[in-house]
């Protein structure tokens, strides 16, 4: 008699046959889904649909519109067009395939060739990987060990995959398998490319811009959106990459066991205070009062707020911060959101009239009395704060709108200079593997709640979303409509966060729904090298997240 265990579906106990494929379960409750069922969660603990079931379980199924099944689906087409440009091109003719930076809903490509690719061979790349998805091929998976791995990747000129297996600990790495084309991913992976129906590939800059589904709406590929200053952001850091020669996680792992991280700590502060002072310079010329400073969370903009007016002074302005978290209209009147919670990152949790008074009046010289605001009664209040402006004077303007020309509808945009702040990695784990901008602001967020608020990992990771919403509804629109924007990211911060960020990942209850972020964050932290902050300048960006910080931020 065949041996069977219950598993409990959405509620229901089902019985199966013991060893059954998780991808076979799948298809019986597809028809349940809009959305591809790609991952599934196996009492909490997500899985692979390649696996099978042994024990009485509970499942949830992962669908393409989750943050995990988005992101399976993005690595599962970054295999798919890997092994097309290796197929066409052919591996004497490629020196490295690099997946640099997202913008918008396209990954940006790196391709160093012996010959630039032409547009006949970006086609033929297409047409490949139409013909790869079409006949459903598996996307198997086997385990080796390390050393085996690292000359595996020796063999195939993946010599930043290679370089990070040095400092691997775990004596076992899983590469996946595409019709004989093998690699390594940071993350779970689709059953078979069949899943990855919704892509566009076309020639971009020096390289190819794989266009991906958004994950509100994975089954529709919607037109890419240029974002031109986003995109020389990330190229411009880059080329600071490259001049410190740090581009992996590999190559900063080399820099710490080779005594050369005190160096680096002070040629990528020295990078950025240069970057500040050219800001700074660019102010000046304009002759602009308003400085409107904004960025997603996390990105340091206190600190970026306070070396800019440094800089601003040595060029004889005499700036004065604003923030505008100031000008909160009274807690009972703030607006609500769809769920009918208080929304204190929606516009309209700004006073707009009382702000744009008193900004138009200070900029036509009249003496002002402006605000602070409580926080804990949830009420604003005037305790003699009075400004004036002068001649050199100009205001410093920083909240999560200042982008937003409905905040200072009243303030002619010819008087304002915007500025938008984040924190844009431009360190990869390797040649295939980009570290997502969000996890990097993620773990600064966590580091600063739990030392200044004394916040739990699993309280950070668990309204994370909520502020990515709020990130997508009232920063991103606007970052284009900034006049420079500036890169926060340090090349070596994980190396130093590292130490701060796994005691609070560890301490996260293992039976929560959060332990499976956790989870991967401390698979993530565990490529680097950890290092000690003491090397961190006071002034530092960092210091804001870690403590420390000569500033009151």
């Amino acid at each position: 008699m065949e041996e069977t265990i219950q598993v409990e579906i959405n509620g229901a106990v089902r019985e199966y046959p013991k060893g059954i494929r998780l991808l076979d379960i799948s298809k019986e409750y597809q028809k349940y889904y809009k959305e591809a069922i790609i991952l599934v969660f196996v009492n909490n603990r997500l899985r692979e649909l390649q696996k099978t079931v042994r024990k009485d379980c509970k499942i949830r199924f992962v669908t393409t519109a989750e943050d995990a099944g988005h992101k399976t689906y993005n690595r599962g087409l970054i295999l798919v067009m890997l092994k097309a440009i290796y197929g066409i091109i052919g591996p004497p003719g490629i020196r490295k395939i690099s997946i640099e930076y997202s913008v918008g809903n396209g990954l940006y490509c790196q391709t160093d060739t012996k010959e630039p690719i032409t547009r006949k061979q970006c086609g033929a790349i297409k047409e490949k990987m139409q013909s790869l998805i079409d006949k459903d091929l598996p996307i198997m998976k086997k385990s080796i060990g390390t050393e085996d791995a690292m000359e595996l990747f020796n063999q195939y000129g993946m010599y930043d995959k290679e370089r990070l297996f040095r400092y691997r600990r775990v004596s076992k790495a899983n590469i996946y398998n595409l019709e004989g084309f093998e690699d390594y991913y940071y993350g779970y992976m689709p059953p078979s490319t069949g899943y990855l129906k919704y892509f566009d590939l076309f020639l971009y800059d020096e390289g190819l811009m794989l266009l991906l589904p958004e994950k509100s709406n994975p089954s529709v590929l919607e037109p890419f959106k240029p974002q031109e200053k986003l995109f020389h952001t990330l190229k411009e850091s880059n080329r600071w990459s490259q001049t410190l020669g740090i581009d992996t996680v590999g190559a900063l792992n080399d820099a710490i066991v080779d005594g050369r991280i005190n160096e680096l700590i002070l040629t990528q502060e020295a990078l950025q205070e240069m970057k500040i002072g050219e800001i700074a310079e660019q102010i000046k010329v304009s002759e602009k009062k308003l400085v409107m400073i904004a960025g997603p969370s996390s990105s340091g903009k206190t600190t970026f707020s306070h070396r800019l007016s440094i800089q601003l002074r040595t060029h004889g302005l005499n700036p004065h911060p604003i923030a505008v978290d100031n000008y909160f209209v009274e807690r009972d009147k703030t607006p609500l959101d769809e769920e009918g919670k208080p929304d204190y990152e929606s516009l309209y949790a700004i006073d707009l009239e009382v702000f744009n008074k008193d900004m138009t009046d200070l900029l036509q010289g009249k003496t002002m009395e402006l605000p602070g605001f409580n926080f804990k009664t949830g009420h604003r209040e005037y305790k003699g704060n009075y400004k004036t402006l002068g001649q050199s004077d100009i205001l410093v303007i920083e909240g999560i709108h200042g982008l937003n020309d409905k905040l200072s509808y009243g303030l002619p945009r010819e008087r304002k200079f915007k500025i938008y702040i984040s924190a844009l990695t431009s360190l990869n784990i390797d040649e295939h593997n980009r570290i997502p901008t969000t996890d990097l602001r993620l773990l600064r967020r966590m580091v600063r709640d739990a030392r200044t608020r004394g916040a739990s990992g699993q309280k950070t990771i668990n309204m994370w979303p909520s502020v990515r919403r709020g990130e997508e509804e009232n920063i991103f629109p606007f970052q284009e409509d900034a006049d420079v924007m500036f890169n926060s990211a340090l090349i070596y911060e994980l190396a130093i966060l590292k130490q701060y960020a796994e005691p609070i990942l560890f301490g996260i209850d293992r039976e929560s729904e959060e332990y499976v972020e956790a989870k991967r964050l401390l698979k993530f932290l565990d490529y680097f090298l950890g290092q000690n902050s003491e090397l961190v300048p006071q002034n530092s960006i960092l210091k804001e997240f870690i403590g420390g910080s000569c500033f009151k931020v």
